[in-house]
């Protein structure tokens, strides 16, 4: 353990001192459900109104086309909401990059819309831990960084997406470019109850795949007919079978057909696919072409892959274990006990690895229960993990990850 300077004990104080409890309140009392657009529209004000607060100038940017496919097999453009996007002193020596995310799994309609204060020290409602306890705790960080002797040394992009819960398809872009010369980057996504982070990360691929057959009566001339559904339940066991230690495979769902006395001409799979290593991409984007083929001559069907491996994995390199250790140190010096995990889940943080910049995605509050009625934010963890961020960034604009 190090004693902190005068300029560190300063910062954390600013920290600590800033309204993030009231901000999640305000915030989380918005729907923002990635698909409630008008809710989305709200929070990103909100959250431009609060993040001017810090130099530079703010933008709402414009979703990047993104497509989905209907249960009828069409491709329509998926309407996304806008991103927020902030950059700060791009000549500083020392580049970061923050990222965070203003949409929930939480539709409009959903009934968990209510927040409510516990006993237990935790406040229960929608997106409190994912994550706009991390957006608030996060500009509590680079505030005090931005009151600390140490501003001028350190630049910064942030990211605050509206898109991430369904895959940020219409930010990755945006996140790939804000991550250019970044020498770290932290995301908020929460941290676990007893403060573990995310570690090394699986990735993710998802697909709708259409199979085109063709009707004809199930009694008078079956045989005419090429049965779009039975194609794709042969689909999805092929796909399955590439299923093994480092490829979680799992077929979700078949979409069509019709009448019992017709021959069904068109379904959709959906499946998605979890490598833990760009060569189990590869191997799964093998498999999927051989599978496609030989289901599309045996049935006589046509079939139309859609989607992609979207998240690639996130390993620890030397990079991010020394990122880690600088948190890790960090954390000892708040008298934190950080530790880290692997994790089948996958983020932002994914992506921001892939373009070869260290990352600790964790770095929110702690909470749990996520994606559901239950999920919480421990209050106290606010100022706490404002503090390890205060305390992570400064000495990253001191020191570098050398």
């Amino acid at each position: 353990m190090s004693v902190l300077s005068t300029a560190e004990s300063d910062a954390l104080d600013v920290a600590r001192s800033q309204p993030m409890l009231a901000q999640v309140e305000r915030w989380s009392e918005i729907n923002s459900g990635t698909r409630n657009l008008a809710g989305l529209e709200k929070v990103a004000a909100l959250l431009a109104d609060a993040f001017s607060a810090l130099p530079g100038d703010i933008l709402l940017v414009e979703p990047e086309a993104a497509e989905s496919v209907g249960i009828d097999g069409s491709v329509t453009p998926l309407a996304h909401g806008k991103h927020l996007h902030l950059r700060v002193r791009p000549d500083a020596p020392a580049q970061m990059l923050f990222t965070g995310h203003m949409d929930t799994v939480y539709p409009v309609d959903h009934p968990f819309q209510s927040l409510t204060f516990r006993d237990d020290g935790t406040l229960n409602g929608p997106g409190v831990a994912d994550m706009k306890s991390g957006l608030a705790l996060m500009l509590a960080a680079l505030k005090s960084v931005e009151a600390s002797p140490l501003r001028d040394r350190i630049g910064y992009e942030v990211v605050i997406n509206s898109d991430e819960e369904t895959g940020s398809f219409s930010s990755a872009g945006l996140i790939a470019r804000a991550a250019r010369g970044k020498i770290a980057a932290l995301t908020y996504e929460p941290a676990l109850p007893d403060g573990t982070l995310a570690g090394a990360r699986g990735g993710t691929g998802n697909f709708s795949i259409v199979v085109h057959g063709l009707s004809a009566h199930a009694g008078r001339n079956p045989d005419d007919g090429r049965n779009a559904i039975v194609a794709a339940a042969d689909l999805a066991l092929r796909l399955a079978q590439a299923r093994g230690p480092r490829l979680a495979v799992n077929p979700a769902r078949i979409d069509g057909g019709g009448p019992n006395n017709v021959v069904p001409d068109l379904a959709i799979l959906r499946v998605n696919f979890r490598p833990a290593t760009l060569e189990d991409i590869t191997r799964a984007k093998a498999h999927i072409d051989t599978a496609i083929a030989a289901v599309a001559a045996e049935h006589d069907v046509r079939i139309e892959l859609h989607g992609s491996f979207n998240r690639p994995p996130k390993p620890i390199d030397a990079g991010a274990a020394k990122l880690f250790e600088l948190v890790k140190s960090a954390g000892a010096d708040l008298d934190l006990d950080i530790a880290w995990r692997h994790s089948g889940g996958v983020c932002d943080g994914n992506n921001i690895a892939a373009c070869g910049v260290p990352v600790v995605d964790t770095m929110g509050a702690r909470g749990g229960a996520i994606h559901s009625p239950d999920e919480f934010l421990i209050i106290d963890s606010l100022g706490e993990r404002a503090a390890l961020s205060t305390l992570t960034i400064m000495r990253i604009a001191e020191r570098g990850l050398s």
